[in-house]
């Protein structure tokens, strides 16, 4: 198999600028891979492969493939947005296998720069829950496959951290990126609200979801981001120092955090204050009310969406979530419980330059179907083990997943990093001098050649 799997974005697109690789050759390898590999992880929903071999040799054509800045790169998109061509089933055999007429604007973004898309990664149903499984399959986490990938991007944070992919797209509304990041050791930005284009479900679940990269380098994630946001996201010459307050306590009452978790905040806090940052133990001022307003905004997303759809053919944990969230639905397109959180915890993120956290409290619920389960089976196990991430859907602030220590299975773990609005470039460089100081393993054993 070709060495030009499993190399970084950054890498893939040198080369083939610089024509020491084609386009094509990096797609057949990647491709190669998957058909190797998936059968295990399950990542994907569709495979392209003569698609996507097709348009890498559109892009070894091209005038300008010099300038590309992700020439002849494999991506694979998540299976709630519009690839031309590709049905997009959303995890649910209630959608239509339709085939889209147009590429979404992300997607659009992607081709234009040089990228390849070769398949549509697994998610839950209408990507609800934070693990990856129903019709299509179960995407397993690469580093542990009796583990789910998380949700809902679980398919593609699984084709990356396995090397199936150097770079997936998916988007975040309760966590949906960084939950699947924090499983599977990958670096992962959601981005403050407007800075990528959303145009996911039936209203972005009210302004929340946001279009993300999921990569194993900073770099990577940086280059991509860009892309997406038709904005350059290039490395700080200022590293600081910032003030960086670490918090330890979920922001959902009752919710315990596991030690691993504990400990990798820590221990990256140790690193950054090495670095000349200024650290201090202060934990935001979440209100005992945060989980019921949570769970309010992530039913009456759901509900938005479901109603687009034949209600009899969704899985009962679906119907379940949907009914909960239209009783909540008129109060929160009002937004005024979003307004509330913001104005409580702006003045935090103004004394604070980045908030550290755990990622998630404990490692990901065993891999299965969880589909058939009953829906408070799946919302308890959900928020036991991903509490974290809510909060900055609601305020529509960036937080980041990097990957951070280890579990004792050896699995990744990892640490969430937040900042105020318009501070993405402030979070990356922050990640940057983690990964630096704190490298972690790329891919997963998985993935190892045999």
């Amino acid at each position: 198999m070709s060495s030009w799997a499993g190399r970084s974005a950054a890498e893939i697109a040198a080369a083939v600028r610089g024509r020491r690789v084609t386009p094509r050759e990096v797609v057949a390898a990647h491709l190669a891979r998957i058909e190797r590999l998936d059968g295990r992880i399950g990542a994907f929903r569709t495979v392209r492969a003569e698609a996507a071999l097709a348009e890498a040799d559109a892009v070894a054509a091209r005038a300008d493939l010099a300038g590309l800045p992700l020439a002849g790169v494999p991506v694979a998109v998540k299976d709630n947005l519009p690839v031309r061509g590709e049905s997009f089933r959303n995890g649910s055999a209630a959608t239509p296998d339709a085939p889209a007429a147009e590429d979404h604007v992300t997607v659009a973004r992607l081709r234009a720069a040089g990228a390849v898309v070769v398949g549509l990664t697994n998610v839950p149903e209408l990507c609800v829950f934070a693990t990856t499984e129903g019709p299509y399959g179960i995407a397993r986490n690469p580093w542990d496959p009796s583990r789910t990938a998380g949700g809902s991007s679980g398919g593609g944070a699984a084709a990356v951290a396995a090397g199936l992919v150097p770079l997936a797209l998916g988007n975040d509304g309760m966590g949906s990126l960084r939950i699947p990041a924090a499983n599977c050791g990958l670096v992962t930005l959601k981005p403050g609200h407007g800075v990528v284009p959303a145009g996911i479900g039936g209203g972005d679940w009210f302004g929340m979801s946001e279009n993300g990269p999921l990569a194993t380098t900073v770099k990577d994630l940086r280059l991509m981001l860009g892309v997406l946001a038709g904005a350059e996201f290039a490395e700080r010459t200022e590293r600081g120092p910032w003030r960086i307050a670490v918090g330890l306590r979920s922001p959902l009452a009752g919710v315990g955090v596991s030690r691993p978790y504990t400990t990798a905040v820590r221990q990256a806090a140790g690193t950054l204050a090495r670095s000349g940052h200024r650290v201090r133990r202060a934990e935001p001022p979440y209100p005992l009310s945060l989980g019921v307003t949570a769970l309010r905004h992530w039913t009456a997303g759901t509900a938005v969406d479901a109603a687009a759809y034949d209600r009899t053919r969704l899985s009962r944990r679906t119907r379940v979530h949907a009914a909960v969230g239209r009783r909540f639905e008129p109060a929160v397109r009002t937004g005024a419980a979003r307004d509330r959180l913001r104005a409580r915890l702006t003045p935090f993120l103004t004394e604070y330059d980045v908030l550290l956290t755990p990622a998630l409290a404990r490692r990901s619920p065993q891999a299965g179907p969880w589909h058939e389960r009953g829906w408070l089976r799946n919302v308890l196990a959900n928020s036991a083990y991903a509490p974290f991430t809510p909060p900055w859907n609601l305020t529509g602030w960036p937080a980041m997943s990097v990957p951070v220590g280890t579990l004792p299975s050896g699995a990744p773990c990892a640490v969430q990093l937040v900042g105020r609005p318009g501070t993405e470039s402030v979070l990356l460089g922050v990640a940057a001098q983690l990964e630096e100081l704190s490298p972690w393993r790329r891919t997963a054993p998985v993935a190892a050649e045999r």
